[in-house]
């Protein structure tokens, strides 16, 4: 039986106190980016910098400094942080956010049976670095997203963590069959993303039309939405707004509202302009669809 969101538990989310201070709303540190995905963890930028008193943004991508640098000009709320510090800022995070932008291949060309495909050297980087920092920092909140979701073990995830996976890197990472999963009907795929929710002690978006959100003790179904959030880089909006939330909530209920937060967001843009928005409009639309949600 499908249980559908309710919007009225958007009302539940942290509010911050009028004379709170400095980093008493969240702090978080966002990992991602290469050379040819250098936007990715920029759109999760653009949200989290509007929830949260703090973002950091942690790169192995030296060349991609330049880029952040021209960034800044138009988004300076957030701090760059040298690689060789990322752990100090993970440390001392409420969430971390890791893979916006990380690479699977060094060439993103020949992608017509990624998953037969063996990782090449940028692959086993974001393998090595996702792993490493998983498995050093377990207590952390953490969401994977993208690339990282891409190359990873599942017995890597730690407990509490929020994933973010499209359907495809859902069947990657837990090692399903395409065919078979895509002929399911959403109750028996809710059905299986509530059993790798129980068994990896973790909360699971699996994006699409009518998202499914669950953790091992709770199951949602977030639809609406348009065909204008198939444009790329909405998915690293909803990464950004679902860390920004984790960072003073608990785990489902920061998931399913950002879930339908984007998908709210999308139905404004829609209203203007059609399908005729990108996701850098989605990440705009994003703080007043928020105002909205909380205040009416």
């Amino acid at each position: 039986m499908e249980l559908i969101f309710d919007p009225l538990e958007i009302r539940k989310l942290y509010k911050p106190k009028e004379k709170s201070s400095n980093e008493d709303n969240g702090n978080l540190v966002i990992i991602g980016g290469s050379t040819l995905f250098h936007g990715a963890p920029i759109l999760s930028l653009k949200v989290t910098s509007r929830i949260v008193d703090m973002v950091y943004f942690a790169s192995p991508e030296t060349s991609l400094r330049n880029v952040v640098d021209k960034v800044k000009a138009s988004l300076s709320s957030f701090i760059w942080i040298p690689w060789e510090d990322v752990g100090a800022y993970i440390q001392k995070s409420d969430a971390v956010l890791i893979g916006p932008g990380f690479m699977r291949f060094k060439s993103e060309a020949q992608n017509s049976n990624l998953e037969n495909r063996k990782l090449d050297g940028e692959g086993l980087r974001s393998r090595k670095i996702t792993e490493r920092l998983l498995k050093k920092y377990p207590n952390k909140k953490w969401v994977i997203d993208a690339g990282s979701l891409q190359v990873m073990d599942a017995e890597w995830i730690p407990k509490g963590t929020i994933l973010t996976p499209n359907i495809k890197e859902f069947e990657m990472l837990f090692k399903l069959q395409t065919q078979n999963l895509k002929l399911k009907t959403i109750n028996l795929k809710l059905k299986l993303v509530r059993e790798k929710a129980k068994k990896h002690d973790c909360t699971i978006v699996l994006k699409g039309p009518e998202t499914i959100v669950c953790s091992p003790n709770n199951c949602v179904i977030v639809k609406g939405g348009n065909a204008g959030m198939t444009k790329g880089g909405t998915g690293d909006v909803l990464a950004g707004l679902t860390v920004a939330l984790y960072a003073k909530n608990e785990a489902f209920l920061a998931a399913s509202c950002a879930s339908f937060i984007e998908k709210r967001a999308a139905e404004q843009l829609f209203e203007k302009v059609g399908i005729n928005y990108n996701a850098d409009d989605l990440a705009q639309e994003i703080p007043e669809t928020i105002f909205k949600l909380t205040t009416n």
